[in-house]
């Protein structure tokens, strides 16, 4: 190889540098610069603009945002599991502290809501009788809850009755002494000794515990009388009184006489 060519071979890197030196000043000066001219301030590129550039050059680094850095994750804490239910809890503010146990209410139990009507057993009906009792005799059995008027033809009409509650009971034999229709009611001394909420006086009618009719027994104050609540039909709720329907006491009053004989058994 010739020295020329040596030579030729050495210069050629300086002079690709040199242009390339040249044609970046002119391409950040915008013009070539010359003499006589001043050259333009640098340019500067604006922080915010350059970041995203400078990130690019450092190595990946993992950024949370400003809501992830300053959010405060709670811990979960496994509680052991309980069979038995706990109680409720209550704060009275959300910046108090302490919690309050709510107290749980008991639970009412539903009821069933009362029949208003009496139990179809004890509706009137005919029944057979061959007993030693003459017609027009009364026989009460106040275990069955039933009252029998003897009939002349082997039978006897059958009546349901409330009769007197646990220590009211009662037994014997009277007569009918005495017939009322929708009948005045004068609580004795003794009930109203046990019952201080009841009336001296209480005037026949609808109202009236003594119902439609009433058939008074001998001296005793033991009666044979309606009632305005013939859910009781069929139950031991008097104070010794025999009741029934108001519908079926008019019936019997209308056929029963004053002298006529009640049996209670």
């Amino acid at each position: 190889m010739s020295t020329a060519m040596l030579l030729l071979r050495n210069m050629f890197p300086k002079a690709l540098a040199f242009a390339g030196v040249l044609v970046l000043s002119t391409g950040l000066s915008g013009t070539p610069a010359t003499a006589g001219q001043v050259s333009p301030p640098p340019l500067v590129l604006s922080p915010n603009l350059t970041e995203p550039w400078m990130l690019q050059l450092q190595p990946q680094v993992q950024r949370r945002s400003t809501a992830q850095r300053y959010q405060f994750k709670q811990q979960r804490v496994q509680r052991p599991r309980v069979q038995q239910q706990q109680p409720q809890v209550r704060r009275a503010n959300w910046w108090s502290p302490r919690q309050q146990p709510v107290r749980q209410q008991p639970q009412r139990q539903a009821r069933a809501p009362q029949s208003r009507q009496i139990a179809p057993q004890f509706l009137p009906t005919i029944v057979n009788y061959d007993g030693p009792h003459k017609a027009g005799t009364i026989v009460i059995d106040t275990n069955e809850r039933f009252l029998y008027l003897i009939q002349s033809d082997g039978t006897a009409r059958r009546y349901g009755v409330g009769v007197g509650k646990p220590g009211f009971e009662w037994a014997g034999t009277h007569k009918v002494t005495r017939k009322a229709e929708w009948p005045d009611w004068r609580p004795p001394a003794e009930m109203r000794k046990r019952r201080p909420d009841l009336p001296t006086f209480m005037a026949g009618g609808p109202e009236n515990p003594l119902g439609a009719r009433a058939m008074y027994l001998g001296s005793t104050l033991y009666r044979i009388h309606g009632s305005n609540q013939p859910w009781t039909i069929g139950h031991a709720v008097s104070s010794g009184c025999i009741r029934m329907r108001n519908e079926d006491v008019m019936d019997l009053y209308e056929r029963v006489k004053v002298g006529t004989t009640v049996h209670v058994i």
